[in-house]
This record gives C-alpha cells, sequence and structure tokens, in this order.
C-alpha cells in the first residue's frame, strides 16, 4: 500500500528546486524562524525580502513554471530526487502538469537508478495497482526489493505482505523485522501480532522494539514537533 511511513517520512521533509536538497520539516521551522528575526538576506538583493530558501538563500521560485525550470536543470545533473518530485507531479497532475502517470513512471525508474529507494518504491506501486502499466504483480516485487536494498522501510514493508500474501509466511515476517527495526510503525504491529501468533520469539519481539524506539529517538526532535504543531494550527505551510 502507498503512504505507509518509516520513522520520518516524505510528509516530513520538502524538495528544494533551488539547491536540489531534501530538508526536513523541523530543520525549515527553524530556520525561517531565525530568517524572521532578521539578519540573512535573500540572492535577489531586495530589500527586506525575506522569501528566499532557508538553506541556500536563493529567492523561492515565483511561479510553476519556474519551479519546473529549476527541477529540470537539476536533472541535466542526474539529481535523483530532481527526477522523483518531477515524477510526482506528473503522476498528480499538478504544478499545472497533466497527469500523466506513464511518463511518470519514466521519470521514477530514472531516480531510482540513479539512487533513489523511495523512486522505486513508487514504481512499485504503480505496477501493483496499474498506475500508466499493466498490473504485474512481478515487477511490482522486482521494484520493491530494490527499494529495499536501498533501505526504503516502505518498501521493505511491502515485500513482508507480498510474501504473506503468497504463503511465506517466515519469509514475510522477516522482511516485517527489518522494516520495525528501520521504524516503520506498520511493521512493528504486524510483527507484534506474529509474536502474539507465535511466528516470532519473545525475544526477537524484545529486540525489534528496542531497536524501533531507538530509531523513533534518533529522529525525534523539538524543532520537528513545532513545526508539526505549526502546520497543524495553520500558523505554517512548509
Amino acid at each position: 500500500p502507498d503512504g505507509i511511513g518509516g520513522a520520518m517520512n516524505a510528509s516530513q521533509t520538502n524538495f528544494k528546486s533551488c539547491c536540489g536538497k531534501v530538508i526536513c520539516h523541523g530543520c525549515m521551522y527553524a530556520m525561517e524562524e531565525e530568517k524572521k528575526k532578521g539578519g540573512e538576506k535573500c540572492s535577489c538583493s531586495k530589500d527586506g525580502c525575506k522569501n528566499f530558501c532557508p538553506f541556500c538563500r536563493v529567492h523561492m521560485a515565483r511561479s510553476y513554471e519556474e519551479d519546473i525550470d529549476r527541477i529540470e536543470k537539476l536533472m541535466e545533473r542526474d539529481n535523483a530526487e530532481a527526477f522523483a518530485t518531477l515524477g510526482g507531479l506528473y503522476a498528480q497532475g499538478s504544478h499545472g502538469l497533466r497527469q500523466n502517470s506513464a511518463r511518470a513512471n519514466e521519470l521514477l525508474l530514472k531516480a531510482g537508478e540513479l539512487g533513489c529507494g523511495t523512486a522505486y518504491s513508487s514504481l512499485a506501486n504503480a505496477y501493483h495497482s496499474g498506475r500508466g502499466v499493466e498490473v504485474d504483480n512481478e515487477k511490482a516485487k522486482y521494484y520493491f526489493e530494490l527499494a529495499a536494498v536501498k533501505g526504503n522501510a516502505n518498501a521493505r514493508y511491502n515485500l513482508g505482505a507480498v510474501e504473506c500474501k503468497a504463503g511465506n509466511h517466515d519469509r514475510g515476517m522477516k522482511h516485517f523485522i527489518i522494516a520495525a527495526r528501520a521504524g516503520n510503525e506498520y511493521a512493528l504491529e504486524t510483527v507484534k501480532d506474529g509474536y502474539m501468533d507465535g511466528l516470532v520469539t519473545k525475544d526477537e519481539y524484545a529486540c525489534v522494539l528496542r531497536e524501533y524506539q531507538m530509531r523513533q529517538d534518533e529522529v525525534k526532535s523539538d524543532q520537528r514537533d513545532k513545526a508539526a504543531a505549526a502546520r497543524a494550527e495553520g500558523r505554517w505551510v512548509p
């Protein structure tokens, strides 16, 4: 399934077409709060301008067209996240682009080849559901595997689901355990169910639970919590 995240997923980060960086919301929020205090200047040199990327200080894109133009320039430098981002825009039909699932899949494939595990995971989901391609569960599994190798916890969780559906419960549970250790909360719940059903030992479950919590602690920050609160209250838009 789409949208199953690990300790920190795509909904907690933003891709910046100006510098080609993926920045977590906590860092963005903290830098923008500092920006409000003054002292930092936008690269456009306009007096008092505060509409700039807190990471590279380049003025934010003034239109969808400018944003896409920046993304395409990053693609010329083989920026994997740029390919994945434009693929996402085509998949959604946003930023003034006509929805084109086939084009989205082409871009996701290139992003994956350049090292983006999330892109491979999205491509696997496309084959699983038939978005822009014929449904092909073997290809879906193949791209989930490539994404999992690159550390994508979503793909690892989905591999577990694929194996369990095929009746390979032991193999599926191994995937769930790896995904849970990487911080995937849904995988942790599945491992818990496996423990209750006798598929996972008490020691295995205790170890997974500890590693899951360690992963959560690694990515936890006051800045990210403040960003999430501000976003929920409508005080801040990443």
